[in-house]
C-alpha cells in the first residue's frame, strides 16, 4: 500500500498543494523507499546541513546565508517538535511554503 504523504502534510496546512507534495515525492524518489531516509532527523545536524545544501540551496535555488538557512530548518524542527518521526516530505513542504516556493515544487 502506498503512503498517503498528503495526510502527513494536512497535520500542518489545511489545504496543502497536491501538485507541490507530488514534486517533492518526485524529488525523494528511491529515498521514501527506506524507512530512515523517509524522515528529518533535526537531532543530527549532518541531516540538517544536508537538508540546507540539497534542499534548500540546491532545489529550491535559496541563496540566504547558511546561517538563515539553518534558523529556518530549525524553525521546522520547532514546529514539528511532536513528531518522533518527521516525514521527510512534510518537513520540504513546509519549508518551502515558509519561503512562498511551492511552485518550484510542481
Amino acid at each position: 500500500m502506498a503512503h498517503d504523504w498528503t495526510k502527513d502534510v494536512k497535520r500542518y496546512v489545511d489545504n496543502p498543494e497536491e501538485a507541490a507534495i507530488k514534486g517533492i515525492v518526485r524529488y525523494c524518489g528511491i529515498a521514501l523507499q527506506s524507512r530512515d531516509a523517509s524522515f528529518v532527523a533535526c537531532t543530527d545536524k549532518v541531516e540538517r546541513d544536508r537538508v540546507r545544501d540539497h534542499f534548500l540551496k540546491r532545489k529550491l535555488a535559496m541563496d540566504g546565508t547558511d546561517d538563515g538557512l539553518d534558523r529556518a530548518v530549525m524553525e521546522v524542527c520547532r514546529k514539528m517538535h511532536a513528531d518522533r518521526d518527521k516525514s521527510r516530505v512534510t518537513f520540504y513542504y513546509l519549508l518551502a511554503e515558509k519561503f512562498d516556493r511551492l511552485a518550484i515544487l510542481h
